[in-house]
């Protein structure tokens, strides 16, 4: 155990992530993290959802409680509990809307909780909007966890404080941030942000921005040598105060796997052969046409990069038809199921990521030294691949049909060309430099007592249980 493992231990934590894999895997790794400071920790989710955890926090002491997910919820299919196997993105927001149902029975295991082992405070994700009221009942103070990083928080403020996309003449044309001159967007970059003002999610998504704004504070899974611009920036001028802890991924032990899947089989082969990869993924929420996947399968095989794509099923099926795989057999495969991906980031043989710039995956791959072809498409993705591209450089992004960050149709021949550019070409070579350099800040970031991650958790916790003591007195 931790040197520091004492020093906490008389604290309890209650942690309730959202139920998306991507939400709940930075989670299981902030848990890791209090752990090792001899906190006890107890983490809520749904029926569903808890063999995933239990398998991930299997070698640890945190308990956790299911809540049976809403049955017969309106829109959502029965049997799914997470966004992961939502048939459709578009019922993002009634998923949301239905978590509400939960709230009697959370706020009776609470009850129980507090009762058998006092609570120092809870740490929920921001789309379980109404687990404010719910720690508030108790007593607890509620801290946000975003899946954003801090780049896109401070620009998206600015530009609708600033309402500096109502001049804008088209979706496509470049806008100054002014708080943030250096910075350049479109509106483009935010049509997948936001919700339909008219439509009946706005009401959760007020609801959401609400319960985050009067919560005691974000818990954020990056690191001040990141972006220590923008963290200083809302830090200074913006409450509640944001804590960045991350990145959490290096939370994570890294085991081996005791019989290796095929494509890690396939990896040992390409890193022997001398071989560089390109890893190709796009999330489990962004939805891509059979249209272009098939430019995408194009422009892979026409790059003659080795790759490695992982697709889910649904998809695989619009390519795979075609005898695609066979047309790429010795230098590309398939995957065609959930991966770890950070068992595929850390070979020295993957020397790019064509990635959909979700937060976490962006992370990942600066983590591992992995630059990024972005290729944005939904949610706050196109603005994560501005930062990656335009303002860390640490990779390049897809030509598309529109400007700004936000593609549209990616034809192969564009694709193709930036493949090439990304592992061949001197742009490539640059941004692999960069982010190597940036890797050793990250890991530096998280390095016990003395990196910065570290020590502003450290600094949180005692923030907070000191509060704690404060009102108990």
């Amino acid at each position: 155990m931790d040197t520091n493992s004492s020093k906490f231990s008389i604290h309890h934590v209650v942690l309730f992530p959202f139920m998306s894999k991507g939400h709940i895997i930075p989670i299981l790794n902030l848990a890791r993290l209090l752990l090792r400071r001899g906190m006890a920790v107890t983490m809520f989710t749904t029926t569903g959802n808890r063999p995933f955890i239990s398998e991930s926090l299997a070698d640890t002491s945190v308990c956790i409680i299911d809540i049976p997910f809403p049955q017969n919820a309106p829109e959502i299919p029965p049997g799914v509990e997470s966004t992961d196997l939502l048939p459709s993105m578009s019922l993002f927001f009634s998923f949301c809307k239905a978590t509400k149902q939960m709230q009697p029975m959370v706020e009776e295991k609470l009850q129980g909780l507090v009762q058998a082992q006092p609570v120092s405070f809870m740490v929920s994700d921001g789309f379980l909007w109404w687990t404010l009221e719910s720690a508030t009942k108790f007593g607890l103070p509620r801290l946000v966890f975003s899946g954003m990083n801090q780049f896109v928080s401070c620009v998206s403020r600015a530009v609708f404080e600033d309402r500096l996309l109502d001049g804008a003449e088209s979706d496509d044309e470049l806008i100054t941030v002014t708080r943030f001159p250096w910075i350049k967007v479109t509106r483009n970059d935010f049509n997948t942000v936001m919700p339909n003002p008219n439509g009946p999610t706005m009401e959760v998504f007020i609801d959401q921005v609400k319960s985050m704004t009067n919560s005691l504070g974000f818990i954020v899974n990056s690191f001040y040598e990141l972006e220590k611009v923008y963290i200083d920036n809302w830090n200074s001028e913006k409450i509640p105060k944001v804590w960045c802890v991350g990145p959490l991924c290096l939370a994570e032990p890294e085991l081996e796997p005791q019989k290796k899947p095929f494509w890690i089989q396939w990896l040992d082969q390409k890193l022997a052969q001398g071989c560089s990869v390109l890893y190709v993924a796009f999330g489990s929420q962004a939805e891509v046409s059979s249209k272009q996947l098939q430019q995408i399968a194009k422009g892979l095989q026409e790059s003659k990069a080795n790759f490695l794509w992982v697709l889910r099923k649904k998809e695989s099926e619009s390519i795979l038809d075609e005898g695609f795989e066979e047309k790429v057999k010795g230098r590309g495969i398939v995957v065609k199921q959930w991966v770890d991906q950070r068992q595929i980031l850390k070979y020295q043989c993957i020397e790019g990521f064509l990635s959909h710039c979700g937060w976490n995956s962006a992370l990942e791959s600066i983590c591992y030294g992995v630059p990024i072809l972005a290729w944005p498409m939904i949610a706050e993705q196109a603005l994560n691949a501005r930062m990656v591209v335009e303002e860390i450089k640490v990779g390049l992004r897809v030509d598309s049909t529109c400007n700004g960050m936000k593609p549209g149709f990616v034809k192969w021949d564009g694709l193709m060309k930036m493949v090439k550019e990304l592992m061949e070409g001197e742009m490539g070579k640059q941004v692999r430099k960069r982010v190597k350099e940036v890797a050793e800040l990250a890991k530096m970031a998280m390095a016990d007592s003395d990196g910065s991650s570290w020590q502003t958790l450290d600094m949180l916790i005692n923030e907070l249980c000191n509060k704690k003591q404060d009102v108990r007195l």
